[in-house]
């Protein structure tokens, strides 16, 4: 985004929607008429985003309702670009949400109603026709393509070191589950990109923000609401593997980060509470110790401490950026957002961060 959107959408503004319809990568429609919608978005669902749309039955003299297969919101392969525009003096910066799939659209008198989710939507629902199982050649480079394309491009961070797998290893139907296996023994995280490509990188929290969240006069914050829980709260993590003899291995990694409200020898508990998991793709202890501290780190997004945000729409956040809070008792803080709610017309906008 410009610094001149950037200014504007501090405070009230003028907003657009503009969306896009392609089939094969063939452009169906350009410009459909958005009357109203949402866009959501959420790190600990298997697929994180989801938006809806509702569109008249007819703008123009043109027909929304989907009546045959290559329809612009049939649901047989249809995909939505969405753009968020902002008006500038003189013209509208555009501001790309991404690629979405059309999961179904219905009539309702004068509206037709669209649901659309995120692109990993075509790697949950193709399970795999036999079972899959590596070469001896693959790698977790070529695994995770083997798996994913060429629904979606695969893009590998340069930081993340590729290693062959296990022969043994086999899965049965779960393509997503396998993918997410994967990953989970790298370890490394997986994100759709804006652009529709999934974006391999190492797990971790970045530590630049990207806007800063203040209350009061000035501010960009409309409420807070703080929340905690003890449900999906761990101080450790065992992760065990097998080695090339057959012997079970494992590795154990306890949440020593200073400040941590969980923190292993702290006042969440005097003994450990551990999350355990298993993966024939670790086979050796160090593997298993790094996908052992990457789990812990997954972990802490859902038992950290969140506050919920509302704000003057920001076309420009996704989830995952990292944004500094001051309010609700914190100063400059450093938090990440792990879910957010958009919406499609005049509206708030809601994040939920954690605090870091």
């Amino acid at each position: 985004m410009s610094d001149t959107a950037l200014a504007i959408v501090k405070s009230g503004f003028d907003m657009r929607i503009r969306a896009e319809s392609w089939l094969g990568g063939v452009l169906l429609a350009d410009d459909i008429p958005i009357a109203d919608g949402s866009e959501s978005r959420d790190r600990s669902l298997a697929i994180p985003e989801q938006i809806t749309l509702s569109v008249p039955r007819t703008d123009g003299g043109t027909s929304w309702e989907p009546i045959d297969p290559d329809h612009p919101l049939a649901a047989y392969g249809q995909m939505l670009r969405i753009d968020y525009g902002v008006d500038l003096p003189g013209h509208t910066e555009w501001i790309n949400r991404g690629w979405f799939l059309i999961t179904g659209s219905e009539a309702d008198g004068e509206t037709i109603s669209v649901t659309a989710t995120g692109l990993l939507q075509l790697i949950q629902e193709a399970e795999l026709t036999a079972p899959f199982q590596p070469s001896s050649t693959d790698t977790l480079v070529s695994v995770i393509r083997s798996l994913v394309e060429p629904a979606l491009t695969v893009s590998i961070d340069s930081q993340l070191t590729d290693r062959g797998v296990p022969l043994s290893i086999q899965w049965d139907t779960d393509r997503l589950g396998a993918v997410t296996e994967v990953l989970n023994a790298w370890p490394a995280d997986a994100h759709v990109t804006p652009d529709g490509y999934l974006s391999v990188e190492p797990v971790g929290d970045g530590t630049t923000p990207v806007l800063s969240l203040t209350d009061g006069v000035g501010g960009t914050v409309v409420r807070w609401q703080a929340s905690a829980s003890r449900d999906g709260a761990y101080n450790a993590v065992v992760a065990q593997g097998e080695d090339g003899f057959g012997n079970q291995i494992q590795g154990v990694v306890y949440d020593q980060e200073p400040g941590s409200p969980l923190r292993y020898g702290g006042t969440f508990s005097p003994l450990p509470v551990p999350y355990k998991f298993s993966s024939p793709l670790l086979t050796t202890i160090t593997q298993c110790r790094d996908a052992a501290a990457t789990t812990l780190k997954r972990l802490r997004r859902t038992a950290a401490r969140k506050f919920t945000v509302t704000l003057v729409p920001h076309p420009g956040l996704m989830t995952g950026d990292v944004v500094s809070v001051t309010g609700a008792g914190l100063t400059n803080a450093l938090c990440v957002i792990e879910t957010l709610s958009l919406p499609y017309s005049p509206q708030e906008m809601t994040l939920t961060v954690r605090v870091l």
